[in-house]
């Protein structure tokens, strides 16, 4: 029989086999995941803009008009309130910050795999139960269990498949916020052009107004003429067409104003209804694009950054589902009492505690494993050639925004120059037919052609405007950033934010 103390020794001896056993297992869990590590891709980047004769760079340094709140140079207290509405009741940013809230919660379903999974339960039973000290004498034997226990289960991470699963819930969470910036984005650029465009149309309806009006004078003085015989029946009957022709367009103008206002409305998170109709075109400013934007601001525009993260977490599951060819090994243990009497449940006696493992090695699954490898490499496949192809379109986009403003800029001016022209042929017209020079019809024709003119003047205005919202939104930059703090917020996004300092310090 042995003694105490070598009983003691005994059990430091086992002790010391047990971690003997356990510190192996530390060493390889410590090791990398399997799976590749995340590189980030190199992409083709144009040398210059197609678009030469721009005063806009690919090399400058110069990013302060860009992380500017660019709609406040328009100079419209009524955009700026919109925008900033907009923000913070838009319907599509409130999905978007619940999205973010999503992919939050999957992180932290994915994080609580590092842990134990502990659970408390407690059992009660009545039954007959085998007994090997004499089975005749228990064969009728009944009898109830009560059983009060804590239980544990932890699976290490040998292979680093909960950590490549981390690593992509991690990276879906930053994929879903930038997919929330993304749409910030959008919706200040939409909401800007939407009123560019309610101001456009409104100045298009004014302008046929103040034609209408003009025809109208006109057709009670060709009546009174017509009466003396000093005009033709063909020309009161020219003026009639040209009357109603112009008169056609104000209710088409009245209509396309209450379908934008209802846009805008939508957009800011209201119901429909109209807006204020003291701005005008003209007392909107046209911002002058600043020298040196640079396209390294393309970096930080919401889809290249969402691309990227999408690009890591299809990586980091490849990793995961490697992992499923190795072994599995988890721990457990179980603490608790049990007793047949209720009332004894709580004696040392009834005390009960056992600790275990489990290994579960995948031995034949007819290459189920392997096609999900191959699943998981198509999908970073594919998230590889969206992230190239969104970066070759966030520089098209860039590129087309800045053709536009330089051709609309260029349009504007001459079209300006015509309405200048026709204005000086109208009233030449006028005089000659006041003079009996000509017929009234050059005095029509004059007046429509410059009626036509003006408003597409109009139209092009607007479309200058429109190019320079399309500038810095292609551009994006840290007005991006600005905007969507002081836009609608998902819960927890101070742990957002955590990650995405960590990110940038990767």
């Amino acid at each position: 029989m042995n003694s105490p103390a070598q009983v003691t020794t005994l059990k430091k001896s086992t002790d010391l086999k047990k971690y003997l056993v356990i510190l192996p297992l530390l060493v390889i869990w410590g090791c990398s995941a399997v799976g590749p590590d995340y590189e980030r891709p190199e992409t083709d980047i144009p040398k210059e803009w197609r678009t030469k004769d721009t005063s806009i760079y690919l090399d400058s340094n110069d990013r302060k008009a860009a992380d500017s709140e660019w709609w406040r140079m328009f100079g419209d207290s009524v955009l700026t309130g919109l925008i900033e509405t907009g923000l913070t009741e838009n319907a599509d940013l409130k999905i978007a910050a619940a999205r973010v809230e999503e992919y939050l919660a999957y992180y932290g379903i994915s994080r609580s795999a590092f842990y134990p999974e502990i659970n408390a339960g407690i059992r009660s039973g009545y039954g007959k139960l085998p007994s090997t000290e004499n089975a005749q004498q228990d064969k009728s034997s009944r009898r109830a269990v009560f059983r009060i226990d804590v239980s544990a289960d932890w699976e290490l991470d040998l292979w680093g498949r909960i950590r490549r699963l981390n690593e992509s819930a991690r990276a879906d969470v930053l994929a879903s916020e930038e997919s929330r910036q993304g749409m910030v984005l959008l919706i200040a650029s939409r909401i800007a052009s939407s009123y560019i465009e309610l101001l456009t149309l409104r100045q298009q309806l004014e302008i046929s107004k103040q034609t209408v009006a003009s025809r109208e004078n006109a057709r009670r003085l060709f009546a009174l003429r017509y009466e003396k015989g000093e005009i033709s029946l063909i020309e009161v009957n020219q003026l009639e067409s040209d009357y109603w022709n112009v008169k056609s367009q104000v209710p088409y103008y009245e209509q396309l104003i209450t379908q934008a206002e209802n846009n805008i409305r939508v957009l800011v998170g209201k119901n429909p209804g109209s807006l204020n109709r003291d701005k005008s075109l003209d007392s909107i400013n046209a911002p002058v694009i600043p020298e040196g934007l640079p396209s390294a601001l393309l970096e930080r525009r919401p889809d290249i950054r969402g691309a990227e993260q999408v690009l890591i977490s299809a990586n980091a599951n490849i990793g995961a589902v490697k992992a499923e060819y190795y072994p599995r090994i988890a721990l457990n243990g179980t603490m608790g009492l049990s007793s047949s009497d209720l009332t004894t449940i709580l004696d040392p006696a009834s005390q009960l505690w056992n600790v275990g493992a489990n290994l579960i090695a995948p031995l034949f699954n007819a290459g189920r494993t392997s096609s999900r490898v191959e699943v998981a490499e198509a999908i970073r496949k594919q998230a590889l050639i969206n992230y190239t192809n969104i970066v070759r379109g966030a520089f098209r986009d860039v590129d087309n925004s800045l053709a536009a403003y330089r051709g609309v800029r260029e349009q504007l001016e001459y079209v300006g120059n015509r309405v200048n022209a026709l204005a000086v042929y109208t009233d030449l017209a006028r005089m000659n037919f006041d003079e009996g020079v000509n017929s009234y019809l050059e005095v029509l024709d004059a007046e429509r052609s410059l009626f036509d003119a003006q408003i597409f003047y109009a139209s092009v205005r607007g479309d200058l405007l429109k190019s320079i919202i399309s500038i810095y939104s292609s551009l994006a930059g840290g007005w991006v950033t600005d905007a969507s703090l002081k836009s609608v917020q998902p819960e927890g996004k101070g742990e957002v934010e955590e990650m995405k300092k960590e990110e940038l310090e990767r």
